[in-house]
């Protein structure tokens, strides 16, 4: 694993004793000495900390000196309503294409005077690139390449980070804010990608090692490798980007609408004017050919992602495939997301599964297979 890239908290794990693996260009934890079930069980019930340093990070400043026209450019890459984003919020986005795909999905906050951004690793030199290219003339894009990047996330997030830093309690969902901490300028959002409670928290790199340490110190705080952040956002019905959503997928298809605000839909104040928009909005209002669903396998045998489904045991004729598959810890049985046409898009739908040359029954089902527990 010489070629690739560490965290600033690469010594954290080791001391640890997690397990390394490629992942995006970087050497990450899958999973530590508790084990990829006990972890999600751990963060389900108490609080987990993830390494998410992979991932990009990028502010967004108006050359003019207002916000408004930095949310005005943003908007020409995405479908959501910028705009109407306050001071201090934050809300999931994603870049689009020509064709209505989806080029990566990211979190947007509006920190005042300019935009700051968090993009997936696998796509962060394709977004910074797309950004630069279209964004240029009225923004100036800068890639933060000295900090770090954690997620604290379960039911005892709050108290954890509270007991640091007591106005963390009083964070709703979705809110960001500057705080500094023992003289480190932290940039935390009560926000995650795990369907729980808890907070993301952008660190400089040299102060990193030393504040998860203090996280992790806690006796509620375990730390959690990417293993058991899979089977966490599987069960909170959240996309992984290269999996179930992709530059094949428009946000229609992939069940995404409620992202899409009524200003950027149809007579909408910014109707349209993103990458794709005549697609998107014409599926909007005729529908899509096939649309991502939840599915419970009703045996014990996962269905991972690139699984065919098919309407019965007989048909010969594919209506799908899984997209993310695998057991769900908190729920205890298997679970799966994935397309299927419309017509058997319906909850309840039963369609079959071919896994190892048997076709198995599984049933349409709402997401996400755990309720969120968000602060709102």
């Amino acid at each position: 694993m010489a070629d690739l890239l560490r965290t600033p908290l690469y010594d954290f794990h080791v001391k640890n004793g997690a397990k390394l693996v490629p992942f995006a260009g970087y050497e990450m934890p899958v999973q530590y000495p508790l084990g990829v079930m006990n972890e999600h069980k751990h963060c389900r019930a108490s609080a987990g900390l993830f390494d998410v340093s992979h991932m990009g990070q990028v502010l967004i400043k108006p050359k003019s000196g207002n916000i408004e026209d930095a949310c005005l450019a943003l908007e020409t890459l995405v479908p959501m309503d910028i705009c109407a984003l306050k001071p201090g919020r934050q809300r999931y986005a994603f870049f689009t294409n020509d064709e209505g795909g989806i080029l990566d999905d990211l979190m947007v906050a509006n920190r005042g005077d300019h935009l700051f951004l968090v993009v997936n690793a696998a796509c962060k030199d394709a977004d910074i690139a797309h950004m630069q290219k279209h964004l240029s003339e009225t923004c100036e894009i800068s890639v933060i390449e000295d900090r770090a990047l954690i997620a604290l996330q379960g039911p005892d997030a709050e108290s954890v980070l509270s007991s640091l830093i007591p106005s963390m309690a009083d964070l709703k969902f979705m809110d960001v804010v500057i705080v500094d901490y023992d003289g480190m300028e932290l940039w935390v959002s009560r926000s995650g990608y795990t369907g729980e409670d808890g907070y993301e928290i952008s660190v400089p790199a040299d102060n990193a090692s030393q504040f998860v340490t203090k996280l992790a110190d806690n006796d509620l705080v375990e730390p959690i490798g990417l293993g058991a952040r899979d089977s966490l956002r599987l069960e909170g019905g959240l996309c992984l980007y290269g999996n179930d959503i992709d530059e094949s997928t428009t946000p229609v298809e992939a069940a995404l609408t409620w992202a899409i605000q009524k200003a950027r839909r149809a007579d909408g104040a910014r109707e349209g004017g993103f990458p794709g928009s005549d697609k998107i909005l014409a599926q909007f209002e005729n529908g899509a050919e096939r649309k991502r669903v939840g599915l419970l396998p009703e045996g014990r045998a996962p269905m991972r992602a690139g699984t065919k489904l098919f309407a019965s045991e007989t048909s010969s004729d594919e209506i799908g495939e899984i997209t993310s598959g695998g057991f769900g810890p908190s729920v205890n049985s298997p679970v799966s997301m994935g397309y299927v046409s419309t017509e058997f898009s319906d909850e309840g739908t039963q369609v079959f599964a071919e896994v190892r040359g048997k076709r198995l029954p599984a049933n349409v089902s709402k997401m996400p297979f755990v309720a969120a527990n968000f602060k709102r």
